[in-house]
């Protein structure tokens, strides 16, 4: 019956100084944090202090092992869950400000173009106004208006270049 171990105050002394260092270079090989490993090593003793079973002597070290190993894996579960959430939440944040950046740049660029488009000599305002806004093809424009297809596609041609050349301004 001396194998039993029953802990007191020195076991658990002695089986720190025996061991305690050996925990630490385990748990910090997993863990990379020596912070961590420092905690845990403390946490892996204070559960051999709670244990209410008997221990034998030879069983210790590796009583300390299981514990320690069992404190890494919880640690890590927690750590790769949480990792998962907070990717997940930069992931949606991300495309929330990606698409809200895209949607004020967007808006932007359609105000500069309604203006640029206000400035527009009449005719031209219209024939670009009905293929951009309405949809107009230029047959349907020329009909319409009563000009010839090749007025109409000039018009739409120096409009465009007028708006672009206010647009690059306004970027």
């Amino acid at each position: 019956m001396e194998n039993i171990l029953a802990l007191s105050n020195q076991s658990i002394s002695d089986a720190y100084a025996q061991y305690a260092r050996s925990i630490f270079l385990y748990i910090y090989y997993k863990t990379e944090d020596e912070e961590l490993a420092h905690d845990l090593v403390q946490d892996t003793f204070l559960r051999l202090i709670s244990y209410r079973g008997e221990i034998c002597f030879h069983t210790v070290k590796h009583l300390l092992f299981i514990i320690a190993r069992n404190l890494v894996n919880d640690y890590l579960r927690r750590y790769y869950r949480t990792q998962e959430v907070m990717d997940e939440l930069y992931e949606n944040t991300k495309s929330e400000v990606c698409e809200m950046e895209s949607s004020l740049y967007a808006e932007e660029l359609s105000a500069c173009e309604r203006e640029a488009v206000a400035q527009l000599p009449a005719r031209r305002r219209r024939v670009y106004e009905l293929i951009r806004f309405e949809g107009e093809d230029t047959a349907g424009i020329a009909e319409m208006l009563n000009l010839s297809q090749r007025t109409v596609e000039n018009h739409l041609r120096m409009g465009r270049a007028e708006v672009r050349s206010y647009i690059r301004q306004c970027i």
